[in-house]
């Protein structure tokens, strides 16, 4: 090992909370690796206190062990996430998750361990998400490290026994980041192609913003892969995976953070990626690369220009943007439901929940099930009574006017937007059962997302920048690939109360008909083999207002599949393919049940 953080001398003891053998009720969260170090456990149990997390250890020197665990205050004025932590029994004399700090290294003591198997166990005091990232048992006193620099990683690697380096996870034709329904739609078409392709994805389900995660329904132009590989099961769960396992040549690596880009010259190389369970890092080759994550995660690591923000009026000529440009972006957004039992419910009293609420008492905007959004909820008080000042649009139960994280980085604060959005939802639903307590009395929280909606992230600069005339008008394009339908859907932040909502939207349906995406668009300007399918593909803010839809970038990146046939096949960039062999890429984007001729 290298670095400035080797492991002090004495006997060392590195337990990683996604390691536990039983997570109880516990859940593993590790969707913010990238910004605060590592997947934790999260006891998201509504106000309930789940089941005890345990695990085993094994204790090859008895002795005196200082234990240490990382844990985080995530409301430090109220501490709502508290837990506690025994060793064989033994509850440790601290409770974590209330020392009012961000990510820390908590130090709970010295313990006597003898020679053996130990039992460790995480006990849940409150129910409201306290977060248990790793413990650490020690016989010197020396502090552990707590950044996420690779010194950091590095010391950890090394106290888990894993390689220095990232394994070969072999080589593929196409290697696919994301996945969402774009990104299954690309591996799927690809697979269909006979490309041998690396499906990674940071989540234990596929799906993204469709997932059971989330539940969405996915919206714009579908067409019959889309259709086939977003049906439901009965547990709400997409077909995806199924239809991807059945492809012979496809792999699917669930659970993997991409978090290394490898480049030679003007070429990405491979991806390096980390299981979120075992922390052993892979790295995937390929000959060609199509990021659907919508995050632009690959262009980031490697370097390749990016678009961010709104841009003001008089760069593209849009009527609907903003005169200045502005560095603001869509929000995040958490959903929920609600339920009424047979029975009172009761819940306990959430003061730092009811600081971000404030007075609002509408639970409108729920997820009924996966599929089902915008749904209507329980209104209390003064909610009830419509205020003339609020444009009769905005009183629409829509599950997007809860959102939050517009003025934020996405890439490092996504953190704090879902616990902001959790404080919003618990502080709502406790006004409305206080006030209207006999009302309410068996109202219950029945489900909150712990993994946010995503908003909007940056957008790749390809050979085409898509705007807003350019769908409004239905221009034209010699290399159109997919078309894309639906309206401009606008979020406007800054509620002059209630952060957590929008102050306005607008939702543009211009003249309903379906509009062109050039191939110019879905290609990186300065990677040559790196495509991109989803939000993020090459267009302005307001373009990319429509073009996001889920179904919509199911068509860019069945587009992309096939230029990634025919790249292989004459040793070409996606460039090359558009000057040399579009008349083949297009009918190949129709033989896989695109549109690159007509909408679906």
């Amino acid at each position: 090992m290298t670095g400035n953080q080797p492991v002090a001398a004495g006997h060392h003891i590195l337990v990683e909370a996604e390691e536990f053998e039983d997570f109880g009720g516990w859940t593993l969260d590790s969707q913010f690796e990238m910004e605060m170090g590592s997947p934790y456990l999260l006891a998201h149990g509504l106000g309930v206190p789940v089941a005890d997390a345990t695990t085993s250890i094994d204790v090859e020197q008895a002795g005196s062990y200082r234990v240490w665990v990382r844990a985080k205050d995530w409301v430090p004025s109220h501490h709502p996430g508290r837990f506690a932590v025994s060793v064989n029994g033994e509850r440790l004399p601290v409770e974590f998750g209330a020392n009012g700090s961000d990510w820390s290294w908590e130090n709970a003591g010295r313990i006597d361990l003898a020679e053996g198997r130990a039992t460790i166990t995480l006990t849940d005091l409150t129910g409201f998400d306290g977060r248990c990232d790793a413990i650490y048992l020690t016989t010197s006193d020396t502090e552990p490290p707590n950044g996420i620099d690779p010194d950091t990683r590095a010391w950890r690697r090394q106290l888990r026994g894993l390689p220095d380096h990232p394994v070969d996870g072999g080589s593929f034709d196409l290697v696919v980041a994301g996945g969402g329904v774009t990104g299954a739609a690309a591996a799927l078409a690809a697979g269909r192609l006979g490309l041998t392709v690396a499906l990674i994805q940071n989540r234990p389900v596929l799906g993204g913003n469709a997932s059971t995660e989330i539940g969405l329904t996915p919206r714009g132009e579908r067409g019959p892969l889309i259709k086939a590989l977003s049906a439901r099961s009965e547990d709400g769960d997409l077909t995806a995976l199924d239809l991807l396992r059945a492809e012979p040549t496809v792999s699917v690596f669930l659970e993997h953070q991409i978090f290394d880009v490898a480049r030679n010259g003007d070429r990405i190389v491979s991806v390096d990626a980390r299981d979120a369970r075992s922390g052993r890092e892979t790295r995937f080759r390929g000959a060609t690369f199509i990021d659907c994550t919508g995050t632009a995660i690959r262009g980031l690591l490697a370097g390749a220009e990016t678009m961010f923000g709104y841009e003001s009026r008089a760069e593209f000529n849009e009527p609907l943007a903003p005169e200045e440009r502005f560095e603001s972006h869509h929000g995040n957004t958490l959903f929920f439901r609600t339920r009424e039992l047979d029975h009172p419910s009761d819940f306990p009293d959430v003061p730092w929940a009811v600081e971000v609420a404030q007075d609002y008492a509408n639970l409108g905007g729920q997820l009924e099930r996966p599929g089902v959004d915008n749904v209507a909820g329980p209104v209390a008080g003064p909610a009830r009574t419509h205020d003339p000042s609020i444009p009769r649009r905005m009183l629409k139960p829509f599950t997007h006017f809860w959102e939050y994280g517009h003025d934020l980085d996405p890439y490092t604060d996504a953190e704090h937007i879902r616990d902001h959005l959790l404080r919003a939802v618990y502080g709502t639903f406790s006004n409305v059962k206080t006030l209207e307590p006999e009302t309410y009395a068996n109202l219950a929280l029945d489900w909150v997302a712990f993994v946010p909606g995503q908003g909007e992230f940056r957008r790749y600069k390809g050979a085409h920048v898509l705007t807003e005339n350019d769908i409004r008008e239905h221009r034209r394009f010699n290399d159109t690939v997919a078309w894309n339908s639906g309206a401009f859907c606008l979020h406007y932040p800054g509620h002059e109360k209630y952060d957590f909502r929008l102050r306005d939207w607008k939702w543009d349906t211009r003249d309903e008909r379906p509009f062109e995406v050039p191939f110019r668009c879905l290609y990186s300007a300065d990677l040559d083999n790196l495509m991109m399918a989803g939000k993020h593909i090459s267009v302005t803010h307001i373009a990319g207002s429509v073009t996001k839809f889920m179904g919509n970038g199911g068509q860019h990146a069945i587009a992309t599949a096939a230029a990634a046939k025919l790249c292989l096949e004459y040793d070409a960039t996606p460039g090359e393919i558009r000057d040399n062999h579009l008349e083949e890429l297009q009918k190949t984007v129709e033989k896989l049940g695109g549109s690159a001729g007509h909408p679906v």
